[in-house]
Parts: C-alpha cells; sequence; structure tokens
C-alpha cells in the first residue's frame, strides 16, 4: 500500500468520531461537516511539515479543536425552545423564527467504526448537547475528550495546547457545571430507557390522520410540544388541542418516514403536502418524540429541511 493510501485510510478511519467531536462542539451536524472538511483541508495543506512530537491522531484532533474554538468565539450559544423561554401563553400559529444558528439540531449516524463503540450513546441525547454548549468552549473540549472519548490528560493537552494540570482544572470546573445547571430539556428527557414502539405507532396513525383527540390524548397533562427555528412552544393538553386544531390546515395529509437520530434514537420524518405538486408531499420536519410512564413527555419537530439530505432521506414522496 503506497503512502497516500495510508494516509487516506486514516483520515477516512478518523471521520466518524472527528464528526461526532465537532457536532458535540458546535451543536450543528452542518458546522460539524464544515468544520471536518476544513481540518482535512488543512490537514493536506500542512501533512509534508507534520512533525512527529505527538501522533497523526491527535496532530488532527489538534487542528479541528482550533477550528472549532474559532467559530465558537464569534457564536452565540444554541439552545433548544424549552430553555430558551416559558411555555406560550397565548396559543397563535408559530410566526417568529430565530436563525439557524440559534439552534441545537439533530445528528445522524456517523458511520460504523471501532472506536464509536468507546463513546457513550447517552452523550449524543439532544438534552446532553443542550448541556455542553452552556460550558465555556475549552472546558467543552476537554469534558469531550475525556469523558466521552476517554483520552488521557497528557493526549488532550497536547491536543489543546494546555499544560496536564490546567486539562485537569478545566474538567474539574466543566463537570460541576454540567452537575449543577438545570435546564429544562433536560427535565423533560428523564424518560423511559427503551421508547415505547408502541406509542410511537399511535403517534404516527393519530398524526397521519390528524385525529386531534386521539393525538392528545397520548401526551401526559403537562405534555409539551417544540418546533425550532420557532422560538414558541406549547405545553398542556388544553393548548396542545388549541395548536393542533390551528395548524390543521398545514399539517394534514402528512406522512412519516421512521429515522434515527443522535446514537440511535427513533425519530419520524414529516412530509407535508407540497404547495407546488398536489401529487407529491415535501419535507418538513423530525419528529423526536420522548417518553416516560408510556405517555408522551416532550415532542421535538426540527423544522429544517436541509436535514433530510444529511439523514439520507428522500427529496420528496408521492402522496
Amino acid at each position: 500500500m503506497t503512502e497516500t493510501a495510508l494516509d487516506l485510510q486514516l483520515l477516512e478511519s478518523l471521520k466518524p468520531g472527528l464528526t461526532s467531536y465537532c457536532y458535540r462542539m458546535l451543536g450543528s451536524i452542518e458546522d460539524a461537516d464544515d468544520a471536518v472538511q476544513e481540518t482535512y483541508i488543512r490537514v493536506w495543506q500542512s501533512w509534508d511539515s507534520f512533525r512527529q512530537e505527538s501522533s497523526h491522531k491527535t496532530w488532527i484532533y489538534r487542528i479541528a479543536s482550533n477550528l472549532c474554538l474559532d467559530k465558537l468565539r464569534q457564536a452565540k450559544r444554541r439552545t433548544l425552545p424549552v430553555d430558551l423561554s416559558d411555555p406560550a401563553v397565548t396559543i397563535v400559529e408559530p410566526r417568529e423564527t430565530l436563525p439557524d444558528s440559534s439552534w441545537i439540531w439533530l445528528a445522524p449516524d456517523f458511520g460504523e467504526n471501532p472506536e464509536d463503540v468507546l463513546i457513550r450513546k447517552d452523550t449524543l441525547q439532544i438534552c446532553f448537547i443542550a448541556l455542553l454548549q452552556t460550558l465555556p468552549p475549552r472546558q467543552r473540549a476537554v469534558l469531550i475528550l475525556k469523558d466521552v472519548f476517554d483520552w488521557s490528560s497528557k493526549q488532550i493537552a497536547e491536543t489543546l495546547g494546555m499544560s496536564p494540570a490546567a486539562v485537569n482544572s478545566a474538567l474539574q470546573r466543566a463537570r460541576e457545571t454540567m452537575s449543577r445547571t438545570r435546564l429544562r430539556s433536560d427535565e423533560l428527557n428523564r424518560m423511559d430507557n427503551e421508547p415505547d414502539r408502541e406509542l410511537l405507532s399511535r403517534y404516527v396513525d393519530a398524526f397521519e390522520q390528524f385525529d386531534i383527540d386521539a393525538l392528545v390524548a397520548l401526551f401526559h397533562e403537562e405534555g409539551c410540544l417544540s418546533m425550532p427555528p420557532f422560538a414558541m412552544w406549547v405545553r398542556g393538553k388544553d393548548d396542545l388541542c388549541k395548536f393542533f386544531s390551528l395548524t390543521r390546515w398545514h399539517c394534514e395529509g402528512s406522512r412519516f418516514i421512521p429515522v434515527t437520530v443522535n446514537g440511535g434514537y427513533p425519530a419520524f420524518a414529516q412530509y407535508i403536502p407540497s404547495l407546488e405538486a398536489s401529487s407529491v408531499l415535501a419535507p418538513w420536519g423530525i419528529h423526536v418524540i420522548e417518553v416516560r410512564d408510556r405517555k408522551i413527555l416532550h415532542v421535538q419537530i426540527f423544522i429544517n429541511a436541509k436535514l433530510f439530505s444529511r439523514f439520507g432521506l428522500p427529496e420528496q414522496i408521492h402522496r
């Protein structure tokens, strides 16, 4: 095998882990993809000048870390609607949106890689990604590399240009912040370990038939619905009923395709009737359904058509 082939093989083997690292850092799969692509451009530009002071892997992660830290210096913290504001007092059709850069977005699977076995799936849950975003960027990097990727303090120090003592100090502060921070999204995620497949199936059936009574009956009394990029979110059966009634014109006739998100969690991609062609349905949002005690606690609908292609979902489906 040639040296170039070995180089390509190394880069390809690192890509899933590197993408999942950048996603946890940035809270957006689109930004993570961009960071990995830029990392590889810089790696190729500098490959011949690489000095064997650390492993290739540490060197590549150093480049990716610096790119992520640069992005985060210029960015506001990404969040989720339930952590941004209280639930809507008056139920109206949602109008106000915030830029995509305001929100945490879903991620697909990162690819088959034996190293993924070592990477804890719970650290890809949306609520964990939201908690990570509350940390200062460098503490965030330290915590991810130590507690998720199980790197040594020495390796992290080499990657982030810190002393091992500074790494341990940053790690302690990050862990304290993570345990102290109270986010509503984290409370809403204290759910059953295994989603109730029958309940999920009933949700899809009720939504596709747009049977509002059947749909609302699946929720807890204080169940919630949130829809980034809309800042508004809804809590409680009465308000959910009002909300679904208001949005019937938009959602009636929807169809769902099952998909897995953020470490294998089941979700559903929603297609709505197209305004351009009556025979097709167009991408709308991806529903993540959080369940507790055989009732729906929180539905997060990530309304972002760009996610569909990243998840390998069709651009449209026929009625």
